[in-house]
């Protein structure tokens, strides 16, 4: 399955910030046994990119690197084993080198116009954020009702209660954060993402 296809079939994606390499992957680990199967880990420095080398030596993980503004960044994502580039903006530089490397690139967005344009770029998935302070469902509903067409992923301010609003206004998917771990031990994450996932087989 490839990483697009796994968003698609798992609708949620785990957002991780970690201070340091360990935490991403202990975190990761806890969502995987309440299961998580698709993370996006956050890697605006070097030193997080070794949590996606970890993660992806197990094959049931779809590892995606967040946080990625730049080819060489990109790179060296790619060169730890992530299987999908994510952007927290929309530059066609950046897209084209994906193309080139064939990797899957996920942009972000926040307007409608952006969305359709990067809908026009081929891009598989568009990620809005922040979901939460543009409108919440409503925005999602809003911007798809005249573009049913686009595969919006909404992240930022999404919680383990109130994700299912999103899936039901027809995104594709959700990223989840902060929700996961606010306040959380291991073991209580474990439990949030057994919840989680409980609510997408109702």
């Amino acid at each position: 399955m490839n990483p697009i296809q796994a968003i698609y079939k798992n609708k949620i994606v785990a957002v991780i910030r970690a201070e340091e390499a360990n935490e991403a992957i202990e975190k990761a680990n806890a969502l995987f046994n309440g299961g998580i199967n698709v993370f996006e880990i956050t890697v605006e420095k070097s030193s997080l990119m070794p949590a996606i080398e970890e993660l992806s030596k197990n094959k049931n993980i779809t590892v995606m690197a967040g946080g990625i503004i730049t080819s060489m960044m990109a790179q060296e994502a790619i060169n730890f084993g992530a299987q999908t580039i994510i952007s927290p903006v929309f530059q066609g530089s950046l897209l084209k080198f994906c193309l080139g490397k064939k990797i899957p690139h996920i942009a972000t967005v926040s307007t409608p116009n952006e969305a359709y344009n990067a809908w026009k770029s081929r891009i598989p998935i568009i990620k809005i954020f922040p979901a939460k302070q543009m409108g919440q469902v409503e925005y999602i509903e809003d911007m798809l009702r005249p573009m049913p067409f686009l595969n919006l992923m909404p992240s930022g301010g999404i919680t383990i209660e109130d994700f299912m609003q999103y899936l039901k206004a027809g995104a594709t998917a959700v990223g989840i954060g902060r929700s996961f771990y606010k306040n959380a031990m291991l073991k209580e994450i474990t439990e949030r993402a057994k919840f989680a996932t409980s609510q997408i087989n109702i």
